[in-house]
């Protein structure tokens, strides 16, 4: 499909028509304010057979503010670590696209638009340092209004045990400011996230909340 995607007319049109898979567009057209209206309409791109791919799972993975599982090592480990947001987004992308992780998906054309919208204040990272000052894991994601719909995380093994799930915690944390219950998408479940709190909920379920969301204040970043 050249151009933006379209499905039944606007740009990614009623969720009443959008088909019923994961996948509901694909488009070559790719830039900042595509991805935000995405975002803002329960969808995210992801490359897929040489295009941008426009998903909006049937089954959408979130993690309730209130069910994150911190296990008492887990908070062992947290104190081994710094946290630190939006200080080393360049790295925290750069580690999530290591071509050697399996299943990579961070093309040049995502690291492009993504550092573009942190630039613009949208896109964060959360970061976990040593007490040596080296990055030891961390994650990254949109934040609009009251959602953060997290990208991809990473840790060192050799540094960063628990990294990653320490700085899942500060982001936890900081979403739960002012008793807001801001909405935390992790697009799809897996293992690993469920072993934290996350959850699954059909479509139309995360649209409601993702209206929700949108009518809150971010937290403060």
């Amino acid at each position: 499909m050249e151009g933006r995607p379209t499905v039944d007319g606007g740009p990614f049109g009623s969720p009443r028509r959008w088909r019923a898979s994961d996948l509901i567009a694909m488009s070559q057209a790719f830039d900042a304010d595509l991805v935000l209206t995405a975002y803002r309409h329960g969808v995210f791109p992801m490359p897929t057979g040489g295009a941008m791919g426009w998903y909006s799972p049937m089954e959408r993975g979130i993690l309730p503010l209130d069910r994150l599982r911190v296990t008492r090592s887990l908070r062992t480990s947290a104190r081994r670590f710094e946290i630190r947001i939006d200080t080393a987004f360049d790295a925290v992308l750069a580690a999530c696209g290591d071509p050697a992780r399996p299943h990579g998906w961070i093309d040049g054309d995502i690291r492009r638009v993504y550092r573009e919208l942190h630039r613009a204040g949208i896109v964060h990272s959360v970061e976990a340092w040593t007490a040596d000052g080296e990055l030891a894991g961390g994650l990254y994601g949109v934040g609009i209004a009251g959602l953060f719909a997290g990208e991809s995380m990473f840790h060192r093994p050799d540094i960063g045990r628990d990294a990653s799930k320490v700085a899942l915690i500060v982001l936890v944390e900081r979403l739960s400011e002012g008793g807001h219950r801001r909405l935390l998408d992790v697009q799809w479940q897996t293992p690993h996230l469920e072993s934290l709190g996350a959850i699954e909920v059909p479509r139309a379920d995360y649209l409601r909340r993702l209206e929700q969301a949108l009518a809150m204040p971010p937290p403060e970043w």
